[in-house]
């Protein structure tokens, strides 16, 4: 059986990403779709609105045959390390290409880009060290690094997708894994669109509109499925809540207020002082926003250190990120649902794979298991008791099984 693999966050599931699934499976002639998904914190480090049970439920019954989840280390950090955790999940579940989306949507773009950059490496680390030290934030140093060894122009390393599919390319040909990267181009959006323009539409936008309505859903009806509608009603009428950054400002203002900047300093991500802003401006800081806008500078982006905050909450040091880059691989699938195409597939490429599959967060003592259950225990901790406890205990069902295999 082929399989194509997708690196998605699907929040929410919604019209474009359906037609992905479709074109990625046309393109590759793939039998199978597998999906490697992050789970409740997502890559640029926000909360996902809804948890990732009920965006799984969605993709499974709208083309995905099985869902892996991408372990809290991997999910919540740049491209680099983001893409590398996520392909090897896919080299490890047997796939044989992986389909990302791009801005157009033509693979030899990366491909001449990656060929740049291997020859043109020192020059390339020589411009982005030159750029970091005038204070440029990464994206933008390794903008002019790239540009300054001719990388395609129509990679065009700006943007966030295609940023993300360069990773991508670049993990597959580093680690020389059997894996064919295939691209489709965007449809009708930007990544970052904050306004709904018409039945496909970025999720930037659907979100914008869930946070702002009084009764959302009605106005984004056209822009997802309905099983994506069914989902975010049921979330809402559970938990009362679309999870969104400043419901966890109290949570990450009290952390910081009674931690010590040498405790701040051993956080993940907190690096070259900006443990000081961080303490100065929680002083008197009533939000979020206001908070990210008073440390934000040219290097500092907001991603960047909504990752660091990510990381204050769910207790992640650097002596976690240290364990995880000794690892190779994951020495884990964790499944979070699967259709019976997808259960088949899981099946027959068993005796190819290094990875233990498994289907719950059991007790273990390695620093991915760790890192999820704090993960998993900090997104829930903005609900009640009861729903915390409720929805929580998901960890340890048994992964989803949906009825239509596509």
């Amino acid at each position: 059986m082929k399989a194509c693999g997708l690196i998605v966050e699907y929040n929410p599931f919604h019209n474009g990403h359906a037609y992905h699934i479709e074109a990625a499976r046309k393109k590759s002639a793939a039998d199978c779709i597998v999906a490697v998904m992050s789970g409740n914190f997502l890559q640029r480090g926000e909360p996902a609105m809804i948890d990732k049970y009920t965006r799984a439920k969605a993709a499974l019954q709208s083309g995905v045959d099985l869902i892996i989840e991408l372990p809290y280390l991997y999910a919540v950090q740049n491209s680099d390390i983001f893409a590398r955790g996520a392909v090897s999940l896919l080299h490890e579940a047997g796939v044989s290409s992986i389909c990302f989306g791009s801005e157009s949507g033509i693979i030899d773009h990366f491909k001449d880009s990656y060929r740049a950059v291997q020859r043109n490496e020192f020059a390339y680390k020589t411009e982005l060290k030159a750029r970091l030290s005038e204070g440029l934030s990464f994206p933008e140093a390794s903008r002019h690094a790239y540009a300054s060894i001719g990388v395609s122009s129509g990679a065009d390393l700006t943007k966030p997708n295609n940023i993300l599919g360069f990773s991508y390319m670049k993990a597959i040909y580093d680690q020389n894994l059997p894996i064919e990267p295939l691209t489709i181009g965007r449809k009708n959006n930007q990544f970052h669109d904050t306004t709904i323009t018409g039945n496909i539409t970025s999720a930037t936008s659907i979100r914008k509109q869930l946070l702002k309505e009084d009764n959302p859903l009605s106005s984004i009806k056209h822009t997802i499925p309905e099983v994506t509608r069914s989902g975010l009603h049921q979330y809402k009428q559970t938990t009362g809540k679309w999870h969104e950054w400043e419901l966890y400002f109290p949570l990450i203002h009290y952390r910081v207020l009674t931690m010590s900047e040498t405790e701040l300093r051993q956080i993940h991500g907190i690096d070259e002082g900006i443990e000081h802003r961080i303490k100065k401006y929680a002083k008197n800081v009533t939000s979020m926003y206001e908070w990210i806008q008073l440390i934000k500078t040219k290097r500092y982006t907001w991603t960047r250190i909504q990752r660091m905050f990510t990381h204050i909450l769910t207790n992640t040091k650097k002596q976690h990120m240290k364990e995880l880059n000794q690892e190779k691989a994951s020495p884990y699938l964790r499944i979070l649902g699967f259709t019976q195409k997808g259960q088949t597939f899981l099946k027959e490429k068993r005796k190819k794979r290094t990875a233990q599959v498994i289907f719950n967060l059991k007790k273990s003592n390695h620093p991915l298991l760790i890192a999820d259950e704090r993960a998993v225990r900090a997104y829930y901790s903005v609900l009640t008791p009861f729903y915390q406890k409720q929805l929580f205990q998901q960890e340890f069902s048994p992964p989803i099984r949906a009825g239509k295999s596509n």
